[in-house]
Protein backbone atom coordinates (compact mmCIF):
# COMPACT_ATOMS: atom_id res chain seq x y z
CA UNK A 1 0.00 0.00 0.00
CA UNK A 2 1.55 3.25 -0.81
CA UNK A 3 1.65 6.09 1.51
CA UNK A 4 -0.91 8.10 -0.70
CA UNK A 5 -3.46 5.10 -0.15
CA UNK A 6 -2.83 4.77 3.47
CA UNK A 7 -3.87 8.48 3.56
CA UNK A 8 -7.16 8.18 1.77
CA UNK A 9 -7.94 5.48 4.06
CA UNK A 10 -7.62 7.76 7.62
CA UNK A 11 -10.85 9.75 8.31
CA UNK A 12 -10.60 13.41 9.56
CA UNK A 13 -10.12 12.48 13.17
CA UNK A 14 -7.05 9.71 12.43
CA UNK A 15 -5.42 11.96 9.92
CA UNK A 16 -5.64 15.34 12.01
CA UNK A 17 -4.16 13.29 15.19
CA UNK A 18 -1.28 12.37 13.34
CA UNK A 19 -0.89 15.62 11.65
CA UNK A 20 -0.84 16.85 15.35
CA UNK A 21 2.08 13.97 16.04
CA UNK A 22 4.08 14.83 13.33
CA UNK A 23 3.96 19.15 13.99
CA UNK A 24 5.12 18.03 17.70
CA UNK A 25 8.08 15.96 16.50
CA UNK A 26 9.29 18.86 14.07
CA UNK A 27 8.59 21.50 16.77
CA UNK A 28 10.96 19.38 19.28
CA UNK A 29 13.84 18.85 16.59
CA UNK A 30 14.80 14.92 17.76
CA UNK A 31 14.83 13.49 14.44
CA UNK A 32 17.20 13.21 12.11
CA UNK A 33 17.22 15.76 8.82
CA UNK A 34 16.14 12.72 6.52
CA UNK A 35 13.05 12.09 9.05
CA UNK A 36 12.21 15.09 9.23
CA UNK A 37 11.61 16.07 5.81
CA UNK A 38 9.62 12.45 4.80
CA UNK A 39 7.71 13.85 7.99
CA UNK A 40 6.95 16.91 6.76
CA UNK A 41 5.99 15.58 3.34
CA UNK A 42 3.66 13.27 5.07
CA UNK A 43 2.38 16.42 7.20
CA UNK A 44 1.39 18.16 4.04
CA UNK A 45 -0.79 15.43 2.35
CA UNK A 46 -2.37 14.92 5.88
CA UNK A 47 -3.30 18.56 5.54
CA UNK A 48 -4.88 18.07 2.18
CA UNK A 49 -6.55 15.01 2.96
CA UNK A 50 -8.29 17.10 5.78
CA UNK A 51 -9.13 19.97 3.52
CA UNK A 52 -10.90 17.61 1.36
CA UNK A 53 -12.46 15.80 4.34
CA UNK A 54 -14.27 19.16 5.71
CA UNK A 55 -15.11 20.30 1.96
CA UNK A 56 -17.04 16.53 1.48
CA UNK A 57 -18.63 17.61 5.34
CA UNK A 58 -19.72 21.54 4.59
CA UNK A 59 -20.98 20.00 0.80
CA UNK A 60 -23.14 17.74 3.01
CA UNK A 61 -24.76 20.15 5.30
CA UNK A 62 -27.59 21.55 4.10
CA UNK A 63 -30.15 24.40 5.81
CA UNK A 64 -33.77 24.11 6.50
CA UNK A 65 -36.31 26.82 4.67
CA UNK A 66 -39.97 27.36 5.36
CA UNK A 67 -41.19 29.44 2.29
CA UNK A 68 -44.72 31.63 3.16
CA UNK A 69 -46.95 28.53 2.72
CA UNK A 70 -45.23 26.76 5.14
CA UNK A 71 -43.87 24.30 3.20
CA UNK A 72 -40.56 23.22 4.39
CA UNK A 73 -37.46 21.73 2.09
CA UNK A 74 -33.73 22.01 2.42
CA UNK A 75 -31.24 23.95 0.15
CA UNK A 76 -27.14 23.58 0.07
CA UNK A 77 -26.20 25.50 2.53
CA UNK A 78 -24.07 29.29 1.18
CA UNK A 79 -21.42 30.12 3.20
CA UNK A 80 -21.22 33.86 1.85
CA UNK A 81 -24.59 33.97 4.08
Amino acid sequence: MTQEKAIKSLNFEEALGELEGIVRNLETAQIPLDDSINAYERGISLKKHCETKLREAQAKIEKITIDKDGAVSTQPLDPKE
